[in-house]
């Protein structure tokens, strides 16, 4: 079984576009859930002077054999430059990835 739900939000008066997907899928004694999103919000600069923003990075792994459940997240946010028809623009952006598995109700273990 395989269930996927995708959403995209754009604002265009504020600049801002969203766009998320979820992932479901039971596969061989596997139950997967996996989440995307990801967030733009795009500004107009008058002047190329702007603040430098830090990008970071963030990922989390667990893994729990006792519950036979894995977890993995990841992070990613960040801004950059670009010129458009000669404006500038500063883009501003947060990706995120969650991957959790678990076994199945009716999965067989192997020795």
């Amino acid at each position: 079984m395989r269930d996927l739900l995708y959403k995209n939000l754009t604002f265009s008066n504020r600049g801002r576009k969203i766009i998320s997907s979820s992932e479901v899928i039971d596969q061989e004694g596997v139950h997967s859930v996996v989440r995307r999103h990801f967030t733009y919000v795009i500004k107009q600069l008058e002047n190329s002077h702007i603040e430098k923003q830090p990008a970071y990075l963030y990922v989390l792994k667990e893994k729990n054999t006792k519950n036979k459940r894995e977890h993995f997240f990841c992070k990613i946010k960040g801004s950059l430059l670009t010129e458009n028809n000669g404006k500038l623009l500063h883009i501003l952006f947060i990706h995120t990835l969650s991957i959790e598995l678990t076994a199945s109700c009716g999965a067989v273990e192997h020795a």
